[in-house]
């Protein structure tokens, strides 16, 4: 690769760093031809975007980002996909759900709305983790529930009041 190409790649994926609120790094390299080619369709279903890249111009960019992501790069070691998503939890789960019982792909490092997780230990915890539409449908849920406890509660109440009024009319 001409010294011209390398400084496009570094700015395309400079560019990617700065826009994404999401990234992975993460090590598919011994992964069959098939399963890989799987992995790149299954992240292009979920709208998951997906580029292996050398080690170094990757922590060209990301040093030359606005991501206070340092960190990372110490996870840039041996092949490194870097995936970028809408979504924390959208790679998570699709690296949880592909992978089954082999070890691979495994995590190297994410980068989530500025947290920084390492190790494929944490795969776990940032498949549990909450999307936006998640979080603001269970605060939602939880801002009708008083409403609807009440209404429930005044028509139950008004119903056996009713009732009981119906009652006492018919025995007068």
């Amino acid at each position: 690769m001409k010294k011209q190409e390398k400084s496009q790649v570094i700015a395309d994926l400079k560019q990617k760093f700065d826009d994404a609120t999401f990234f992975y790094f993460v090590d598919e390299s011994t992964l069959p031809s098939g399963k890989t080619s799987s992995l790149r369709r299954s992240a292009f279903e979920k709208n998951i975007s997906y580029t292996v890249v050398k080690n170094s111009l990757i922590q060209k960019a990301l040093e030359a980002s606005n991501k206070n992501a340092d960190e990372m790069i110490g996870a840039l070691h041996g092949p490194t996909a870097v995936f970028f998503s809408n979504q924390s939890n959208d790679i998570a789960k699709l690296i949880k759900e592909f992978r089954g019982d082999n070890p691979k792909p495994e995590l190297k490092a994410a980068y989530i709305d500025s947290d920084i997780f390492m190790g494929d230990g944490e795969l776990n915890s940032l498949v549990n983790l909450k999307s936006k539409s998640e979080l603001i449908g269970e605060i939602i849920g939880l801002l009708q529930s008083p409403a609807t406890n009440l209404i429930s509660a005044l028509e139950s109440n008004a119903g056996g009041k009713i009732a009981g009024l119906l009652k006492t009319m018919e025995n007068k």
